[in-house]
């Protein structure tokens, strides 16, 4: 069975008294570690908090997208829900964290 797998071998190198840690093997993977924080961490970081801010500063009357494509307008807020009027004499409650972005005044009855 050795011919289909052959067996390894290896010679043991005596070691060298010059050989030591180059402090430039540390550079690549800290260079990897910093694109990464720049390129993911940082600006999902960034997203989350405008849309922190922007949940926490909703008003009765502006008019909203929730994470389900339902437009409407906001008739009441409480702490964790929000009341929105999708039509005329429709009202349909949801959580605030489910609401994606402020739409400009004026945009629903433009639709």
């Amino acid at each position: 069975m050795n011919f289909f797998i052959s067996t390894a071998s290896a010679d043991v190198a005596p070691m060298d008294q010059s050989s030591s840690i180059d402090p430039l093997d540390f550079v690549f993977p800290i260079i990897l570690l910093v694109l990464f924080y720049m390129m993911l961490i940082r600006p999902q970081s960034k997203r989350a908090k405008e849309h922190r801010v922007m949940q926490q500063s909703l008003l009765k009357g502006d008019e909203v997208v929730t994470d389900g494509g339902i437009m409407g307008r906001i008739i009441d807020i409480a702490d964790n829900a929000v009341t929105m009027e999708i039509a005329k004499g429709i009202e349909v409650k949801v959580r605030r964290e489910s609401i994606n972005s402020v739409l400009p005044k004026g945009t629903l009855g433009k639709l």
